[in-house]
Parts: C-alpha cells; sequence; structure tokens
C-alpha cells in the first residue's frame, strides 16, 4: 500500500510540478497554429485538443451507454439461451487491447472504404472500447437491487416493464450513473486508435466528419517528438489536464455513487 501511494504521488507531484508551468488562462482557448517546438508558452494553447477530446468522447459515450446499459438490463431481466453467449464476449472484450481495437475500425471501415477516413472512426473506436465496461457494469448494479422489490411490484399486479421502470431502475440511478462516468473514465485517455484514425490537426475543428482533429492523446504525442524544453512542457501541460479530467469524473462517480443500493 505504501509503495502504491509512494508511485501513484510522485506521478502527480511531477504532473503537477511541470505541467502547471504549460497551464495558463489563455491556455485553454487557444490553438497550437502557427506555433513551432521552440515557441514560447506565451503563445498557443490546447483549447483545441481538449474540445476534440470531448467531441470523439462524447460520440462514443452518446452510443456506448444506452447499447450497453440496454444488454446489461437483458441479462439481468432475462434468462435467454443466448445471455451466456453475450456474457462471455463482454467478459472478452473487457480486455480488448485499444491498439486493436484502432486497427479493427481501421480494417473494416477505412481499407474497405466505407467510410472516409474521419475523426468519427476514433469514436467507434472508443466505442467498442466503452461498451463491454458498461455491460459489465451495470449488470452487476442492477444485481445488486433486491429481489424482494421484483417480487413484491410483480406480486401486486405491475407488468414487468412497469416493475423494472417504476422500481428496480429507480433503486439501480446512483450505480447506473457511477457506470456511465467509470466508462466514460476508461476511454477518455485512450492514446493508439486515436493516433491510428484520426490525424492531429493543430486548428480547431468541431466537425467530426473530417479527417483531422485535435485530442489531447494526440497532443500530448505530437509535441513529446519534439526535443525542445517548450514542446515537452507543453505535452506535460497535456498530461496534467487529461489527469484533471479523469480526476473529475472519478470524484463525481465516488460521490454519486455515495447512496449504495
Amino acid at each position: 500500500m505504501g509503495i502504491m501511494t509512494a508511485l501513484l504521488g510522485s506521478t502527480v507531484v511531477s504532473l503537477v510540478v511541470r505541467g502547471s508551468k504549460a497551464l495558463s488562462f489563455h491556455a485553454l482557448f487557444q490553438n497550437t497554429f502557427s506555433i513551432s517546438s521552440v515557441t514560447s508558452l506565451d503563445y498557443g494553447g490546447l483549447g483545441h485538443a481538449v474540445l476534440g477530446t470531448l467531441i470523439i468522447v462524447g460520440l462514443a459515450v452518446i452510443f456506448a451507454i444506452p447499447i450497453g446499459i440496454a444488454v446489461g438490463v437483458f441479462l439481468t431481466e432475462t434468462n435467454g439461451p443466448f445471455n451466456g453467449s453475450i456474457r462471455f464476449l463482454s467478459q472478452a472484450l473487457t480486455g480488448l487491447p485499444s491498439i486493436v481495437s484502432g486497427l479493427f475500425v481501421f480494417s473494416l471501415l477505412y481499407v474497405t472504404g466505407l467510410v472516409p477516413k474521419a475523426a468519427v472512426l476514433g469514436s467507434i473506436a472508443l466505442f467498442l472500447l466503452m461498451l463491454p465496461t458498461v455491460i459489465r457494469l451495470s449488470e452487476e448494479v442492477l444485481k445488486l437491487v433486491p429481489q424482494e422489490l421484483r417480487f413484491a411490484a410483480l406480486a401486486l399486479g405491475a407488468p414487468r416493464h412497469k416493475a423494472f421502470f417504476q422500481v428496480i431502475f429507480p433503486a439501480a440511478r446512483s450505480g447506473i450513473i457511477t457506470t456511465c462516468l467509470l466508462g466514460t473514465a476508461r476511454i477518455i485517455g485512450e492514446t493508439a486508435p486515436l493516433i491510428v484514425l484520426v490525424s492531429y490537426l493543430p486548428t480547431t475543428n468541431v466537425n467530426p466528419l473530417s479527417e483531422g482533429m485535435a485530442t489531447l492523446p494526440t497532443y500530448i504525442v505530437t509535441f513529446l517528438n519534439y526535443s525542445t524544453d517548450f514542446a515537452n512542457q507543453r505535452a506535460w501541460g497535456g498530461a496534467l489536464t487529461l489527469m484533471i479530467l479523469v480526476g473529475v469524473l472519478f470524484a463525481l462517480s465516488r460521490y454519486l455513487g455515495r447512496n449504495k443500493i
């Protein structure tokens, strides 16, 4: 426990000390257009990368959460012949390497010509990574709802769908919200699929159907490729910003998950 605390503490301290030099008020609203590896930190920023991360991750979340929760509900509320296969596949996909997800989307959609190279391909890869996490967590959360609530609702004559939406789902609401936040935190820092599928763009772009878009992971990798002090400090600033976003998501999940089922 002490070793883990020391490692985590040293990582956080390093990020704060080195990354804070590149963070300022203007850095959150500027991009890296016309910024070189030797440009002072007084110019340019990572606002375009933060915006791109929110767009690409947001698209993945929009589709992964309803589908994942629906599958979790199916696994807990039914006892069909396909439950075992679906549960096995979701467990297997939980350990899917992120680079494999990126290469799968690249070969299936881009190489075959079904989808032109666009930032939305990154969202699809992140969707594949997030979906099994949401399925497994939502299934476990729904299993925590006492069976007595189900039986009581059905005994009062409520149909199964009303019993679920009016009794079971409200009881598991805090756990479902936590599931959504943890699933989002799972993919927000993924780098490999975005490097493969999304070209880094130094300007601000909000169109996920265009080829290039900046994200925090690709922003970090781009400036790490330079050997100058200013570029390295920008990379540390991007890493600190990404850690802050992940920390906010985990803090929200802990706060909203305080009320146990």
